[in-house]
């Protein structure tokens, strides 16, 4: 399958991604819903006024038309797989629809350096996991040692906690360090100031399409149905501040002050040919959490800090999605399972994704080991945490023998402290 736009072999969005978008032009227009091919977005708006989408069970339903992806992701999965199909057979080299039709090109092809991209989606809720085993590992060991490193529970369900939807942002929105209380090692009583370890979370992100209703919980074989697709995360932490105030209820404000997401969400029938088998889970989940088949995804994903000297970010950390011990449908069907209504639009996270190595590491508080092994950047410049005025860049893709279905990326300066 070829699309009659150019698309480099290296570029994350060929004609098997077609991932889904909401822009606006920077010399200024009200947000539209897009997909991406090549170096273009495409304007759906435009080709459902067309009536490309009038054969799918979309019929004459306007839902590109909107600021958002809402409409669309409500619609379920027959009409995403409809919309995907028409989509590219319009785009393929092998059809003159739109291939032959100047005219009609110069309105619905817009390059992406001329467009300012917006969240995808109105996000009602946002619940964020802690789903890597090899991160929660890390951690406990820092803070209770190696025999207690997991907790009793870690093994048996999905843990989680429900984040602010109001401070997701979208890719390239500066973070102003935040700041709240913490305890100095060394003081007797608390402290308030900016906060001095500010960390990265490497995460991805789903987002739900036909919601349920309160008290009816999801099965863990009817969830795919629900999900739309996937994006980047970075979930700042404030390292401190979250030291001091987890206990005894969880993250508040060391989490909740921003959330950065990447623009394109990749529907999961471009990642379908992705799917591996995930990580042995023993013992074995409970009934409703026993997800058949394979569930992960062979997602490359990889870090990136770039100081205020430095001209190229530098590279810190290399994982993969696949290493997530709780797949997406078990969170999504343990979300679920106490009859929590789930809606259009809500965002779940994946928590911090680490690999097996120290090179995989999806936070500074790893990476660096609390600090205690600082990474060396080439300017030889040293960082335990992430300092004002730097940018973490992350991206992602998955890699085909003949094409590669991308992210983009997700990335985020830091201002100094109001």
């Amino acid at each position: 399958m070829r699309s009659f736009i150019e698309v480099k072999p290296d570029s994350h969005f060929p004609i098997q991604n077609l991932p889904y978008g909401v822009y606006k032009l920077k010399v200024g227009s009200l947000p539209v819903c897009g997909t991406a091919i090549g170096e273009y977005v495409v304007d759906l708006s435009i080709l459902e006024e067309k009536g490309y989408f009038k054969k799918t069970v979309l019929g004459e339903k306007k839902v590109f038309s909107r600021p958002n992806l809402n409409a669309f992701m409500a619609q379920g999965r027959e009409a995403w797989k409809q919309v995907r199909a028409v989509l590219q057979t319009a785009l393929s080299d092998e059809n003159p629809l739109l291939r032959d039709d100047k005219e009609l090109q110069k309105i619905v092809f817009t390059p992406m350096k001329d467009v300012v991209m917006c969240l995808p989606a109105e996000i009602g809720d946002y619940t964020d996991f802690y789903s890597s085993r090899e991160h929660a590992t890390n951690v406990g060991i820092m803070f209770r040692g190696k025999d207690n490193a997991l907790m009793p529970n870690w093994l048996h369900i999905p843990i989680g906690y429900h984040g602010r939807a109001s401070s997701i942002i979208i890719s390239g929105t500066n973070i102003t360090r935040p700041k709240g209380q913490t305890k100095p090692a060394n003081e007797e009583n608390p402290v308030f100031g900016p906060s001095k370890l500010l960390d990265f979370e490497l995460e991805m992100g789903f987002f739900i399409g036909p919601g349920n209703s309160l008290g009816e919980a999801i099965p863990v074989d009817k969830t795919y149905d629900h999900i739309f697709g996937m994006v980047l995360v970075n979930d700042w932490s404030a390292r401190d501040i979250q030291t001091w105030e987890y206990q005894p209820l969880g993250p508040f404000l060391a989490k909740n002050f921003a959330t950065s997401i990447s623009p394109w969400i990749v529907t999961m029938e471009a990642l379908e040919p992705f799917r591996v088998k995930g990580p042995e889970q023993d013992p074995k989940p409970m009934e409703y959490l026993a997800s058949k088949g394979d569930w992960a995804y062979d997602i490359n994903l990889d870090v990136f800090l770039k100081s205020e000297k430095e001209n190229e970010p530098f590279k810190i950390s290399g994982s993969n999605f696949k290493y997530m011990y709780w797949n997406i449908c078990q969170q999504l069907a343990h979300h679920t399972v106490n009859g929590c209504n789930t809606k259009t639009g809500d965002m779940m996270a994946s928590g911090t994704i680490s690999g097996p190595t120290k090179d995989s590491y999806g936070s500074m508080l790893e990476l660096t080991w609390r600090g205690e092994n600082p990474i060396k950047l080439p300017d030889g410049e040293e960082r335990k945490f992430i300092n004002d005025g730097d940018t973490l860049i992350i991206n992602g893709y998955c890699q085909a023998p003949d094409f590669r279905i991308g992210f983009g990326e997700v990335s985020g300066k830091v201002l100094p402290a109001k």
